[in-house]
């Protein structure tokens, strides 16, 4: 049985909080007998206003009675003194207490009316102009509008926070905008998927068989497709999965297809005589990328003269070891202006780059170093001595009025460099790539390194693969394994996987160790174990600091979500004074490992010398040092600087003592225990499980089954991705004609 709800009215007395991400709201009330306190998702309620609010009453401990509000109705303040309280409060801009004082002198509780009807007559009061007069009036009306829009859309279940970026995307007609085209929403700006987006229009009597939604159906199968790395798909599989989706024929969905290739909303490309479609921003980033990588093939820099002595000293000076195919690579790097490096574990890529990196400074040249995370820029750092940044800091990323991404370094401001050197290029995505090709100045090296035999990147495209496999950029892989690195068990066995070959699993005075378990049960508090009690014996290891757990899948009892919940238990139990906050189906506490899972520019931090700025990226590893309930704000601390969390921000915040072994990519650890037991049969693949053996630095310990272990040792299959990259390097397309005859 529901609550019951009550209901209390009057005047905005105070605002003690405001979140202004999410709208949660800590106001007083004035019921004309005493102050209430009310609070709940009340965006733009401002002091002086007058409410009706239903909702529960629930006691805080710190806080005292208070009532959650459910529902809420609000009007202007109506008495000269409210409407004083509601101008001085700074609701609309340009007017503060002096200047709401001298309006109500002047108009008392008609003040509103004024400034909303006739604002030329604000003009008589002293110190108003009658340009200032129709900005407040501007401003006036633009707070209602953005009230208006919240409480229409609140009705077909869109929160706040999404209703403001409906308003900053189309403005005051933005009601009007969605109702007549509520796929709209679906708008990468707002961030409203195609199933709630259908479903609302759906309550707006959309025509289920109409061309909009069969448009916004394909538009969003090629869209959740990038996430499985596709930068186009095939026309047939794609009008397959489009009418599915839809629920209506092939038919229509193929004729939808050609009215959007005639508008140019999605594109075609003919590839080994199939038909393809695209959407055309990632097929204009592939085609971008292409064309510049052949021109600067086509026009290389001038060489940089070296000696081959200057490189025997340089190794010499390190007490480093070297090959002819590292030479080589330092050749290309110098004489051609481009290069891929590649190569596994222990193969001396970072000896490699150094070198470069060394000759080309000690000739003057000016190099930057950056990486597609946070984590991987860091360790890129500390590898290289340099400071490396990540890709989008390097291209100085920023909003545009819509709300969307772009960077301040491109074509008409490039990068002030020689060389770019850009690590861990599997995981980079194509429209990233494409933004810094755009950056790049005219002459400038590019020196790209990865590890072909990791996994891909998450978003679309298959850069590091297609551009080996166009054999357009000089490529050296490393493959001799260092004597002092072929030591490690991990690099050793890193090798023997990518070779097809079972790795040693039976030495026990290493460091990468198989503990046999049968059960799921038995290996989830074995993992739990090793991390809270035995590894941190053993080794000295901080089970916060130097220890991750590697999953495969999110799901099952070996699962992150699972396992962080096992491991929080252990490592950061329930104390006294740790205050908690559940999101998402977890509970934060105050101590817990968190990690961001993906790139938001927008969340503020601080710094411990008192310097700020925003901006925290995916991968990113902090501890949450401080819960605030009432306000919704969760801070976590990452390296020297602490961030704040609040409204559609902590959807970005997962727990952090097991991830996936997607999400490590990038980065290392001393330690990593790896739970292979019980798999989804989709993820028993070999690339999968080297990425999580390369990511351990000192001790790797798989908790699970040997034979689950050769399963994926034997299971060379890879995720096909549909890209037209390697195509357009080699120059093998044929762009698909218009058909004259209309056929």
């Amino acid at each position: 049985m529901p609550e019951e709800l009550w209901e209390v009215s009057g005047s905005v007395e105070s605002i003690h909080f405001r979140n202004e991400e999410n709208g949660f709201t800590v106001l007083e009330l004035n019921n004309g007998a005493e102050l209430v306190t009310v609070v709940g998702v009340l965006p733009f309620v401002s002091v002086g206003e007058e409410l009706r609010v239903m909702g529960q009453w629930s006691n805080h401990p710190q806080f005292g009675p208070q009532m959650k509000a459910a529902f809420c109705e609000r009007s202007l303040p109506a008495t000269a003194s409210a409407v004083l309280r509601y101008l001085s409060s700074g609701v609309i801009k340009g007017v503060g207490p002096a200047t709401a004082r001298s309006i109500v002198e002047a108009f008392g509780g008609d003040a509103l009316k004024i400034i909303e009807e006739d604002p030329e007559r604000l003009a008589s009061v002293r110190g108003i102009s009658k340009h200032k007069a129709r900005q407040i009036r501007d401003e006036f009306i633009r707070q209602f509008g953005i009230r208006e829009v919240m409480l229409k859309l609140g009705g077909y279940g869109i929160t706040p926070d999404q209703a403001l970026r409906v308003f900053k995307r189309f403005g005051a007609a933005a009601v009007d905008v969605i109702q007549q085209s509520p796929y709209l929403l679906c708008d990468e700006a707002i961030g409203i998927g195609f199933e709630r987006a259908d479903a609302i229009a759906m309550q707006m009597g959309a025509d289920p068989a109409g061309d909009e939604r069969i448009a916004a159906g394909l538009r969003y199968v090629l869209r959740h497709n990038t996430g499985n790395g596709h930068t186009l798909l095939p026309r047939e599989p794609l009008l397959k999965t489009a009418s599915d989706l839809l629920g209506c024929g092939t038919d229509l969905a193929d004729i939808a297809i050609d009215r959007l290739l005639d508008r140019h909303e999605l594109e075609p490309f003919c590839m080994g005589g199939r038909e393809f479609v695209a959407l055309p921003a990632l097929l204009e980033a592939e085609r971008f990328i292409a064309g510049r990588l052949r021109l600067m093939r086509a026009s290389p820099p001038p060489p940089v003269p070296y000696d081959e002595a200057d490189l025997c000293a340089i190794a010499h000076s390190r007490g480093l070891e070297q090959d002819e195919l590292q030479n080589e690579a330092v050749r290309c790097a110098l004489s051609e202006g481009m290069l891929i490096l590649t190569g596994g574990p222990g193969t001396g890529k970072t000896t490699t780059l150094n070198a470069i990196l060394t000759l080309l400074e000690g000739t003057g040249r000016k190099v930057l170093l950056c990486a597609p995370t946070g984590r991987a820029a860091q360790r890129m750092t500390e590898l290289c001595g340099a400071p490396a940044k990540t890709i989008h800091r390097l291209l100085e990323v920023e909003w545009s009025e819509n709300n969307r991404l772009r960077f301040s370094k491109n074509e008409q401001s490039p990068l002030d460099c020689d060389a770019v050197v850009v690590d861990e290029l599997s995981m980079v995505d194509v429209t990233l790539f494409e933004a810094l090709l755009r950056a790049l100045p005219a002459g400038c090296r590019l020196i790209l390194v990865g590890d072909a035999d990791q996994l891909p990147s998450v978003g679309p495209g298959n850069l590091l693969q297609d551009i080996m496999e166009s054999g357009l950029i000089p490529t050296v892989r490393l493959q001799k394994v260092f004597r002092q690195a072929g030591q490690s068990l991990i690099v050793t066995n890193a090798h023997k996987i990518v070779a097809g070959q079972p790795p040693d699993l039976t030495r026990r005075d290493g460091d990468f160790f198989l503990l046999e378990e049968g059960s799921s049960f038995r290996a989830a508090r074995l993992v739990a174990q090793l991390c809270s009690e035995r590894l941190p014996a053993a080794y000295g290891f901080s089970p916060m600091d130097d220890i991750q757990v590697l999953c495969p899948s999110r799901k099952r009892e070996l699962g992150t979500a699972s396992l962080n919940k096992a491991l929080q238990e252990k490592l950061n139990p329930p104390r006294d004074g740790a205050r908690e906050f559940p999101h998402n189906g977890f509970v934060f506490r105050e101590g817990d490992k968190v990690m961001q899972v993906r790139n938001n520019y927008d969340i503020g931090w601080e710094r411990d010398d008192g310097s700020d700025g925003s901006g925290v990226f995916n991968g990113d590893i902090g501890v949450l040092v401080r819960v605030d309930r009432a306000g919704g704000v969760l801070s976590v601390r990452f390296d020297d600087r602490t961030a704040q969390y609040t409204g559609d921000d902590l959807n970005d915040l997962e727990p952090a003592y097991a991830i996936t072994i997607h999400k490590s990519q990038g980065s290392e650890f001393d330690c990593v225990v790896l739970p292979l037991l019980d798999m989804p049969p989709p993820l028993c693949y070999r690339n999968l499980l080297y990425t999580a053996v390369t990511r351990a630095k000192k001790l790797l310990v798989i908790v699970g089954r040997r034979s689950v272990v050769l399963q994926m040792v034997e299971n060379n299959r890879k995720n096909r991705r549909y890209t037209a990259l390697r195509a357009l390097l080699k120059e093998e397309s044929h762009e698909a004609e218009p058909d004259p005859a209309g056929t």
